[in-house]
């Protein structure tokens, strides 16, 4: 057994014990359902801030982001401004979630949303969320880290031995502490996390000789037609550069876009879809859990937006981009514009393996680091997938066990239930990762997209009251029925009953998750207008006029409202809409090189960097300065501490 394996079992082995330790203390403190499923309402400031990042930002962004990279290019690193658009979705909802959990008694979102919308079709539609997203989320998640460990082992432990394994650990300390043992291990785990993805950066760096050097590479790339994508219509190494602002293409499988996939429009609805992240079922659990609203601020805008986002723009572009001149791309070898060869050929879809074939580049001279990135990558997988397992555990144990077959079920029935829950959801991971791979790339395609569907419920139950309960379900059903039908997913389901989709995968580079969003609304409106009811509304209302009474903005800031609204349009056009194409040249044709750039970097890595602060800038200024994120203005007092004790009253 090699030096790095001894050390990574080492290192793997100590964070396990902290995991379980984790676990065992926390299920003794759980005497109550809302102890054991939302930590008792109290998760402290810095353990939210530190978890609800983890969780945000999974083993997809320490893995596959930079793989993805590689594989298009900076056309992809558009995807670094989740950073952003994740936590963006937290300011629009959580606060108001928090309030309205802590007022009424709420554990799970079907529970608000039932509530409010006085109908249980909106509840089983958010569980079917809840695990449409979870399951195969986590199975991406657990098969990732199973590879991971395969190729850290040189082949020692197979992928699926090292995918149950794990698993069996994360069900351990999630089984049994529930969301507050996920809180605690998760804020280890963002440590972890920024730690890794700023380590592997550097080995990046120093394989490449420095910044200077992989820019200069950089421009050397710009005069070439290497890549996935070739050239743009413009004539652009498409690495380098966007391929305009949409393209009427009838999807990947049926017509390949010129230049590449990533138009200004599929950036846009892109980021629609990674914004389901926090609108996901599991976030509004997460914002049910906090003390206050005081941590949801810092997490939005300096964790997230400005902490992340930073290691995202400067250390995951430097690990995708750099891996043509290291022996990845072998155009790029053949070209003589590579440093090395020291990593393999990952052209013919072998991205998946860029971060630990780098981890691996210090196993000779740093065998002890080895295992160090382990722990960290492991911590990024770990991380989301806890979440998701404690929190839809839960939902099948309220929203369906308790609501429709035991509604006197006691606090003990109900954590046992919630474990069992969790096996559940573990085991149907692992299946699909271990016997249907092929269908797990196919329902991971559809996770946070189903998510972003949920934006019209929650937007109806914290801003907009003249929304209704038929209008909200049938509009998330339908929402979710064209995520499923313009992904690949859908296509497959057609063809079993031999139907032949005219379109493909993403038409008109238009995101799954945009089009569901359109279709969503344009049921949701205007049967929300023809189902108009006074006493549903008279009863809507009073969830809407205890928002008014606790986080109505301050005289002095109404006239901020406008500014709000062009701020938050102008980002969204120009940061990841249709106006991102303007930073393909602004800053130098990207063949111009490093003396024809105007700040010595791409045009377009520079476009993202800037606006990446401007999003800071804005991320703050809804938070703070519009009270988004803050604390109420006035105290919430609650009816009652959980719901579920009403019930069977």
């Amino acid at each position: 057994m090699s030096a790095k394996v001894i050390w990574l079992f080492t290192f793997v082995a100590i964070y396990w014990a902290y995991c379980i330790f984790w676990g065992i203390k926390s299920a003794r403190m759980a005497k109550t359902a809302s102890d054991y499923f939302i930590s008792g309402r109290q998760i402290s400031l810095w353990v939210f801030v530190l978890a609800a990042t983890a969780t945000s930002f999974s083993g997809w962004t320490f893995m596959g982001h930079p793989g993805l990279i590689y594989r298009d290019g900076f056309q992809y690193a558009y995807a670094s401004f989740y950073t952003i658009t994740i936590p963006f979705t937290g300011v629009m909802f959580l606060k108001r979630q928090w309030m309205l959990g802590k007022r009424f008694g709420y554990v799970t979102p079907g529970e608000m949303l039932a509530d409010y919308f006085q109908g249980d079709m909106i509840r089983i539609l958010v569980v079917a969320v809840a695990l449409l997203f979870s399951i195969p989320y986590l199975g991406v998640q657990l098969g990732a880290s199973g590879f991971l460990f395969n190729v850290l082992t040189d082949d020692m432990i197979p992928k699926n031995v090292g995918m149950w394994v794990l698993s069996a650990i994360v069900f351990i300390y999630v089984a049994s502490g529930g969301l507050r043992a996920v809180a605690y291990v998760d804020t280890l785990q963002c440590l972890l996390l920024a730690f890794g993805i700023i380590a592997i950066g550097f080995i990046a760096y120093g394989e490449l000789g420095g910044f200077g050097a992989f820019n200069e590479r950089l421009a050397a790339l710009g005069q070439t037609d290497i890549g996935k994508w070739g050239l743009t219509e413009e004539g652009y190494n498409a690495y380098l550069a966007i391929p305009g602002v949409i393209q009427f293409t009838a999807g990947l499988g049926k017509e390949t876009p010129v230049g590449g996939l990533w138009t200004g429009v599929m950036v846009l609805t892109y980021m629609f879809a990674l914004m389901g992240i926090q609108s996901a079922p599991a976030f509004t659990m997460w914002a049910f859990g906090n003390k206050s609203t005081k941590p949801f601020a810092p997490q939005q805008v300096w964790a997230s937006s400005f902490g992340i986002g930073a290691i995202l723009f400067f250390f995951t572009a430097a690990q995708g981009m750099g891996a043509h001149f290291l022996g990845a791309t072998p155009g790029a070898t053949e070209a003589g514009i590579a440093v090395s060869g020291v990593l393999p050929d990952l052209s013919q879809n072998g991205q998946g393996g860029l971060v630990p074939y780098y981890i691996n580049l210090v196993g000779d001279t740093a065998p002890w680091f080895v295992g160090i990135l382990a722990v960290c990558a492991l911590a990024a997988m770990q991380s989301t997938g806890a979440a998701y397992m404690s929190t839809a555990g839960a939902m099948l144990t309220r929203d369906l066990y308790k609501r429709f077959i035991n509604p006197n079920a006691s606090h003990a029935t109900q954590k046992t239930w919630g474990r069992g829950c969790v096996l559940f959801i573990v085991l149907s991971a692992l299946l699909v990762a271990t016997y249907s791979a092929d269908a797990l790339v196919l329902l991971g395609g559809l996770a946070v997209a189903f998510g972003f569907q949920m934006w019209p419920s929650l937007a109806a139950v914290t801003w907009f009251p003249w929304i209704t309960r038929q209008g909200a379900s049938w509009g998330l059903l339908f929402g979710l029925l064209a995520v499923i039908f313009t992904e690949k997913f859908g296509a497959t389901i057609a063809g079993t009953v031999g139907i032949d989709l005219p379109w493909g995968r993403w038409p008109w580079t238009i995101h799954s998750a945009g089009w569901g969003m359109l279709i969503n609304l344009a049921v949701c409106l205007p049967i929300s207008a023809m189902t108009q009811n006074a006493a549903a509304l008279e009863h809507r209302m009073k969830y809407h006029n205890f928002l008014r009474e606790h986080a109505t903005l301050s005289a002095a800031k109404q006239g901020l409202k406008p500014a709000a609204w062009i701020i938050t349009l102008v980002w969204l056009f120009f940061g990841v809409g249709p106006g991102a194409v303007i930073g393909n040249d602004i800053f130098g044709a990207p063949d111009a090189g490093v003396e024809g750039w105007t700040f010595g970097i791409p045009s377009i890595w520079a476009w993202q960097i800037l606006w990446w602060g401007l999003g800071v800038f804005m991320m703050w200024f809804l938070a703070y300065k519009m009270e988004m994120s803050t604390l109420p203005e006035r105290e919430v007092e609650a009816l009652i501490e959980d719901i579920g004790d009403k019930v069977t009253e």
